[in-house]
């Protein structure tokens, strides 16, 4: 028997026009620095939206299919290119602009990038990359920036045409035909930032899309309305910012974009003069906002909650920002799961209890739609007991079920990543509750195997954070002849701090989730853990110092 329902299908054009008409009057704000910030209505970002396709397919030549690359900052520039390349049915790829060099090149080869629109400001990190890129034929500047090493790259002998934005889209008209796509058809891609191998394309569709936008605004996910403001943080080229640009036009939340203007300083000026009510960024950035306002206190009270993902958050900082009266809600995801997977709301029962923080403090629930399970070493199903620890595996409706292969070839579903019932291996160890709250111990690639036995970094790196001379900590896995392997503790040290190893060493024994014997012996003090391109602790980088020998390591 069938429904008698329409079947219309979920298109990213219908959030534009939705967000464009019913709250045309919300507002995407781009902070400028010393100038006043630059507005512009839903309303204004959808007519720009429509001009911005008709230039696209009408003057550059952009079909069905081909992908159109941006490589820009979170502005309203990059809100219309969000919306307007894949609702006109082509391709949206967000190119990382933290990426080195020849990862980019191999990124918009692999991609076939046809256009790609990037800001004035991020020229010098295009213009030498563009004789080595295949499919490029046009790049189109936004904003202010030296136009002539494009000028002078064209000339080098690809001949890739350069275009004024504002110029394009002048002129065009301010409403588009959107096609009726077939809603499983590719809207955006991203790929993973490459810290194992080449960089892995992953691609979304209209319909996987759309479910995800109206769970970041479920509830128990995010639950923001139309009388919020989101400072976005996360860069839109880091999974779609979190799902956040297209999730604030189905809701009209105000959109408070930092453009390059990510340093700790200028956020907390922009959070003081525009009063967002939510922010959203990884643990680094939010580290660093809390020591400009320890140094520098601001009126920062309008935030009042702060969504951390892309890491795991430490305890500490949760706690520190609750003094300041902001409110973290850790949240977990990766590119592979576009990248919505839990939030950390908890439930009714614990809420003004001694178990709250606990729920807290843990990745979150599993959102509607996402399907999760844990696998042993062996292979077999863990239970949902918050003591057995696995292989954490998922499916649903925007969860990848392979990667991109390249232009002609046919999807990969390497088996490192996919089991052979399609679920997504995520690579992330850890525990489920009975009530469905994930707990990550470890990267599969990270956990510490010592005797048998297994070590969790995060569960160290998180009670290293907790000592007040500690800014941040990383914790690697080394070789040790007895052990099998060892944890090797690298810390960065406050200015001024007085705590030395040992006392390092007995403040983690007296934290009450450190057995004695998982306590480090080696110990080394680095000027900053070296981080991948979306803030995440790059701790392969760490293990290939230890065995270059340019870590001193001091042996408690």
């Amino acid at each position: 028997m069938q429904s008698t329902m329409q079947d219309v299908p979920l298109l990213i054009s219908r959030i534009l026009t939705h967000g464009s008409t019913v709250h045309g009057a919300s507002q995407v704000t781009t902070w400028t620095g010393e100038g006043a910030p630059h507005r512009r209505s839903f309303a204004e970002i959808g007519a720009r939206a429509a001009q911005l396709a008709h230039a696209l397919r009408e003057d550059l030549g952009v079909g069905d299919g081909d992908r159109a690359a941006t490589l820009m900052w979170n502005n309203s520039e990059h809100v219309e290119a969000y919306f307007a390349i894949p609702s006109m049915g082509a391709v949206l790829h967000t190119l990382n602009l933290r990426l080195p060099a020849d990862q980019l090149v191999w990124i918009a080869n692999h991609a076939a990038d046809r256009v790609v629109i990037v800001n004035g400001s991020l020229i010098p990190l295009l213009a030498p990359l563009l004789p080595r890129l295949e499919t490029v034929e046009h790049v189109v500047v936004s904003g202010a920036g030296d136009r002539s090493p494009l000028l002078a790259a064209d000339g080098a002998g690809n001949g890739v045409q350069v275009h004024e934005y504002e110029d394009l889209i002048a002129g065009k008209p301010t409403v588009y035909d959107w096609p009726e796509l077939d809603e499983r058809t590719a809207a955006a891609m991203c790929y993973t930032s490459g810290t194992t191998g080449d960089p892995k394309g992953v691609v979304f569709s209209h319909r996987s899309v759309y479910l995800h936008s109206m769970q970041v605004n479920m509830t128990e996910s995010m639950g923001l309305t139309d009388q919020d403001t989101s400072l976005v943080v996360v860069p839109q080229f880091h999974v779609n910012a979190w799902g956040l640009p297209h999730a604030t036009f189905m809701t009209g939340v105000n959109m408070l974009m930092p453009d390059r203007f990510l340093q700790p300083a200028p956020l907390a000026a922009m959070i003081e003069a525009e009063r967002p009510t939510h922010a959203a960024a990884v643990p680094t950035i939010w580290q660093g906002l809390l020591a400009e306002l320890t140094a520098k206190p601001r009126d920062v009270s309008s935030l009042t909650q702060v969504t951390i993902g892309g890491s795991a958050c430490p305890p500490s900082l949760m706690e520190a920002f609750d003094a300041l009266g902001m409110r973290v809600c850790h949240a977990w995801g990766m590119t592979e799961t576009s990248p919505l997977g839990t939030v950390a709301r908890p439930p009714a029962h614990a809420i003004g209890t001694d178990e709250e923080f606990g729920y807290r403090v843990t990745q979150g629930r599993f959102a509607a739609g996402v399907e999760a399970r844990l696998t042993g070493p062996g292979g077999e199903r863990l239970p949902w007991d918050g003591e057995s620890a696995g292989e954490l595996e998922v499916r649903g409706p925007w969860i990848a079920g392979a990667y991109f292969g390249g232009p002609a070839a046919e999807p990969l579903r390497p088996a490192d990543k996919f089991s052979e019932d399609g679920w997504l291996k995520t690579g992330d160890v850890g525990t489920i509750s009975p009530d469905g709250f994930l707990t990550l111990t470890d990267r599969a690639k990270d956990v510490i195997k010592s005797g048998g036995e297994w070590i969790s970094s995060v569960d160290l790196e998180n009670a290293l954070m907790a000592h007040p001379d500690v800014t941040e900590a990383a914790v690697v896995a080394v070789p040790d002849d007895k052990w099998g392997e060892r944890p090797l503790a690298t810390v960065v040290l406050r200015e001024g701090a007085t705590a030395d190893f040992d006392a390092l060493r007995a403040f983690l024994a007296e934290h009450g989730k450190i057995a004695r014997w998982q306590l480090p012996e080696r110990w080394t003090v680095i000027e900053a853990v070296p981080k991948t391109s979306v803030g995440k602790f790059d701790k392969k980088v760490l293990r290939r110092r230890y065995a270059d020998g340019e870590l001193p390591v001091t042996l408690l």
